[in-house]
């Protein structure tokens, strides 16, 4: 079972928004020196609504490459069209990525049949770890734990990013799944709790900008170790916070632009952070002790 702290990986692009490969060369090193457990490639934060196809499996097929086993890739391989995430999902295997993410259809508001019907399909077709996310916040389309127990029987449906927030869902899904089946939160402002109540990890944009901090805290947090982990917390709260003050990942990306780690680069309909934004964001990676 992949644990810990997944962070949720920006795609570095050059200011004409093209990817740029150098700097996500060095994302994967920096967040492996930095102790971060696993990362998914190409998720939200990886802009995948805005990549091609092609361009999407080659940023997947890049991270494995550059982390070269040293950390789990997990490859974000959702759509809201069953044939193409079974599509995505069948090269993400091939390029090779420990396992894949696939956020809920979004747009079309599929019944809960739909949606158990949608992931068995991929589930059948490619023979590869596969992580359920559900973000209806995103998507309109709000994944029921009766359906996630539902689809937890299934072999190579290995867990659910759960990213509403709602820390009630834990004991919920807990209630109606494999025994083994994995429970990874996607909401950063409750990973902490998320995890000291049984969780299996985060996949985080927080990590993005503090992935030392957020390792340690989420590792804190499984192991039951409720003082050091809200301490460690405590220092992250306001990037929780910032990191949201407009679209995900048009903060995030400014953040490690600062960081020095990638150009000023982002694709369209998402644009640059605005200045309004830039104080606040500053202080709490200062907070955070990143700047």
């Amino acid at each position: 079972m992949i644990q810990g702290s997944i962070v949720a990986l920006v795609t570095p692009m050059l200011q004409d928004g093209s990817v740029d490969k150098e700097s996500l060369k060095k994302l994967v090193e920096f967040h492996i020196e930095q102790g971060t457990d696993s990362l998914v490639a190409v998720g939200t934060t990886g802009e995948s609504a805005t990549l091609s196809e092609d361009e999407h499996c080659d940023v997947i097929r890049s991270v494995v490459e550059y982390a070269n086993g040293r950390i789990p890739v997990i490859a974000g391989t959702g759509a809201n069209s069953t044939r193409e995430a079974i599509e995505l999902t069948s090269r993400a295997k091939t390029a090779g990525a420990d396992a894949c993410l696939l956020v809920t259809p979004y747009y079309n508001k599929p019944t809960q049949q739909g949606l158990f019907l949608h992931y068995k399909a991929i589930a059948d077709a490619v023979d590869i770890p596969q992580i359920l996310y559900n973000v209806p916040g995103r998507t309109a389309c709000d994944m029921l734990p009766e359906t996630i127990g539902k689809l937890s029987a299934i072999t190579n449906i290995v867990g659910v990013k759960e990213a509403t927030g709602d820390l009630s869902r834990i004991q919920q899904i807990k209630a109606v799944s494999a025994d083994d089946f994995a429970l990874y939160t996607g909401d950063d402002a409750t990973s902490c709790e998320f995890c000291l109540q049984g969780g299996d990890g985060s996949i985080t944009v927080t990590g993005n900008v503090a992935p030392r901090r957020v390792h340690e805290m989420i590792a804190a947090a499984i192991n039951g170790e409720r003082e050091k982990a809200e301490a460690l917390d405590k220092q992250l709260v306001a990037l929780h916070d910032t990191l949201f003050i407009q679209s995900n990942p048009i903060p995030v990306k400014w953040a490690v632009y600062k960081m020095g780690l990638m150009q000023q680069g982002i694709r369209l309909p998402l644009t640059w952070l605005t200045e309004d934004c830039y104080p606040a964001l500053t202080d709490a990676m200062q907070q955070a002790d990143v700047l």
